[in-house]
């Protein structure tokens, strides 16, 4: 790491002690050689935009100062470039910083991102409707989502977390889990190992890429991994919410109970479609939609796959 540009969103958590510690950080790198510079993004369309201006400057190291939302966002331009990802974790959930084992104060991070080694890894990709009706397609790092999590992101995009707090944001969604319909739609995939396609009709599907979310979750899709050239699939065919709960505490408890209803496969790629679907037009009970790194991006018809050799990563050596 010889340059490196530090990309945050000045309104994201907003304290004094956020800034100094990216000060503080800015400082450690700088003392160890490094070219460092840091940027203030005000959007998303922003950080991209900033990646890019990074990327044609030279910079060979873009630092997330951010949640696995920022994540995403950056991981956006530097797919299939040689510019490194790094992370200073700044989020609420900080996944993929857990799994690479980063440590969570911003300064250790900075240090650990030093003595870090760059790692090439896949990236998922999925492609759907956008919010505005067109094609759209993203790659994700940490997982995608089609069905109930989608749902609560879809209500709760605008904005919802920072007007009410975080307590208030998961009473809300743990009323909206309760009172959801659960909709059904139709997966097809072929698992890695085998050449013939499997359907199922699920409600819920989650294509996974780390092994570990961190904190109390832990190991939600066991498999997965950023070493391996596929996702792992949580493929839910129930609709019982006990059933969603039993599966969520086996992973709090860290137990691989076989729970009805709830199946895993590895896979490259899978496609997703309104069960019913009558002159291209979607039943009229509603929109099933579709997030990608806790971001919401769009609803059915989706597609999945991935990206061998896609992004490099700049990171703690792999245990």
């Amino acid at each position: 790491m010889r340059k490196a540009a530090l990309l945050y969103n000045p309104d994201s958590g907003g304290s004094k002690q956020r800034q100094k510690c990216l000060e503080t950080a800015l400082q450690i790198l700088r003392a160890a050689g490094v070219d460092a510079e840091l940027f203030a993004t005000m959007s998303p369309d922003h950080a991209r935009e900033v990646s890019r201006r990074s990327v044609s400057s030279g910079f060979d190291t873009i630092f997330a100062c951010g949640g696995d939302g920022t994540v995403g966002t950056i991981a956006q331009v530097l797919a299939k470039t040689a510019t490194a990802l790094a992370i200073l974790p700044m989020g609420t959930a900080n996944a993929l910083a857990h799994d690479l084992g980063l440590p969570l104060s911003i300064p250790a991070a900075a240090s650990a991102a030093i003595r870090g080694v760059r790692r090439r890894v896949a990236l998922g990709q999925i492609t759907c409707l956008s919010l505005a009706g067109v094609s759209e397609t993203r790659y994700f790092v940490v997982a995608a989502g089609v069905g109930v999590d989608a749902h609560l992101f879809y209500k709760l995009h605008s904005g919802s977390k920072q007007r009410l707090g975080m307590a208030a944001y998961y009473a809300k969604a743990w009323n909206m889990w309760f009172s959801y319909a659960m909709p059904r739609f139709r997966v097809e995939f072929v698992e890695s190992a085998s050449t013939s396609s499997q359907k199922a009709d699920v409600t819920e599907l989650l294509a996974v890429r780390i092994r570990n979310f961190g904190g109390v979750v832990r190991e939600i899709a066991p498999g997965a991994s950023l070493d391996r050239d596929d996702v792992r699939l949580i493929l839910c065919r129930t609709s019982s919410r006990l059933a969603y709960l039993a599966y969520v505490t086996r992973s709090l408890l860290g137990q691989s109970w076989n729970i009805p209803g709830i199946d895993l496969a590895s896979s490259t790629r899978a496609s997703c479609n309104y069960s019913q679907v009558v002159a291209g037009v979607p039943p009229q009970e509603g929109k099933i939609y579709v997030e990608a790194d806790g971001e919401l991006i769009g609803s059915l018809p989706a597609e999945i796959s991935i990206v061998p050799d896609a992004l490099t990563l700049l990171a703690p050596p792999p245990h």
